[in-house]
């Protein structure tokens, strides 16, 4: 997958006042990419209100969506004002509702305070061992190498994963929507390091996993087509659940963003496990 594959999901085509439709990832494995869902709703609240930026995003997933359906994106304006204002976005498929999102933009004043937490002491991207699948588009570097997708690769519940989009466009929104799209795809792997016998490469074979619900919080300006490191980390995991967050710094060390996630990790129901050999859609 290439990176204007991933930008050419993020045009919308408005059919209707606040009203859009959008294409799916040509290579979505049986169900679509949560960080695809993301980045569409990013996508959408730009559009709807371009002379403010997005602040901070709370999803709820309610159901899976089908590659094979174009989504809808339909955006409510609950309040616009002259500092802030509060959208939300579901996206559909036909009458399914996949994803609702409530975003809140905003006009950026000057620092009355400021601070930050400073960022975590590992290797720079460059140090880091190159995956032997690279992404066309997407650069990732795992910090120490670490395997998520290896069941028996154990190890504490957090990670440092390096993210870049080389030759992204410098729009601000634009860099918004691919960092929204990359922090759906590690916490989930993240609370099963310390686990053995479960493993990322697992999920949706043997193991039933999902994003729940998503919220993410920019803090400063950043661009995606530049190396940022996500620090991320699962304080808890139980009852079928798991809960993660992390943290998101430029290379120069700015944080920039955070986010946190709520899974389900779980076994199969029996009328829903996968035969051998394939992957759930659920």
């Amino acid at each position: 997958m290439s990176l204007t594959e991933i930008l050419q999901v993020l045009e919308l085509d408005e059919v209707a006042p606040d009203r859009y439709l959008s294409q799916n990832l040509a290579d979505s494995p049986g169900v679509v990419f949560g960080g695809q869902l993301l980045a569409q709703a990013i996508a959408a609240a730009a559009r709807t209100v371009p002379d403010m930026a997005v602040k901070s995003m709370h999803t709820l997933f309610a159901r899976g969506g089908s590659p094979e359906v174009p989504p809808e994106l339909d955006v409510s304006r609950l309040h616009v004002g002259r500092s802030f204002a509060n959208l939300e976005v579901s996206i559909r498929q036909g009458d399914r509702l996949c994803t609702r999102s409530l975003v809140l933009l905003h006009r950026p004043d000057a620092d009355l305070i400021r601070h930050a937490d400073e960022p975590p002491a590992v290797p720079t991207a460059e140090r880091c061992p190159v995956p032997e699948v690279v992404r066309r588009g997407w650069e990732i570097r795992y910090v120490d190498g670490v395997d998520i997708m290896d069941p028996d690769a154990v190890g504490p519940p957090e990670l440092y994963v390096w993210s870049r989009f080389a030759g992204a466009p410098d729009d601000p929104w634009v860099s918004q929507a691919l960092l929204g799209y990359a922090s759906d795809g590690f916490l989930i792997g993240t609370a099963m390091r310390p686990h053995p016998g479960a493993g990322q490469s697992l999920a949706h074979v043997t193991i039933s996993t999902s994003v729940i619900a998503q919220t993410l919080t920019f803090h400063d300006p950043f661009f995606a087509g530049d190396w940022l490191l996500l620090a991320l980390r699962s304080p808890h995991a139980g009852a079928g659940r798991s809960f993660g967050r992390a943290d998101v710094f430029s290379a120069d060390g700015r944080l920039v963003a955070s986010f946190s996630q709520e899974n389900m990790i779980r076994a199969f129901d029996a009328d829903r496990a996968p035969a051998a050999g394939e992957r759930s859609k659920y």
